[in-house]
């Protein structure tokens, strides 16, 4: 597996996000393979990294109300 360094990443915060630091993502999507995401209420916590298909796979879901069967 193949190291991702995140310690100068720039995060962008999920459009969903609200300023009383709900349930909330941050991404960093300027990586061309995979894409980091992480809770925003803790920066300095697990970060998980998906492929970016994996990812925008996920994101239509989401955005479609789930996985169309």
């Amino acid at each position: 597996m193949r190291s991702v360094g995140l310690s100068v990443a720039t995060w962008r915060k999920s459009s969903y996000s609200n300023q009383d630091g709900g349930a909330c993502v941050e991404v960093r999507d300027d990586f061309a393979a995979v894409v980091p995401v992480r809770d925003s209420k803790d920066p300095r916590g697990p970060v998980l990294v998906f492929a970016v298909g994996r990812w925008s796979s996920f994101v239509d879901a989401v955005k479609g109300g789930g996985p169309r069967r």
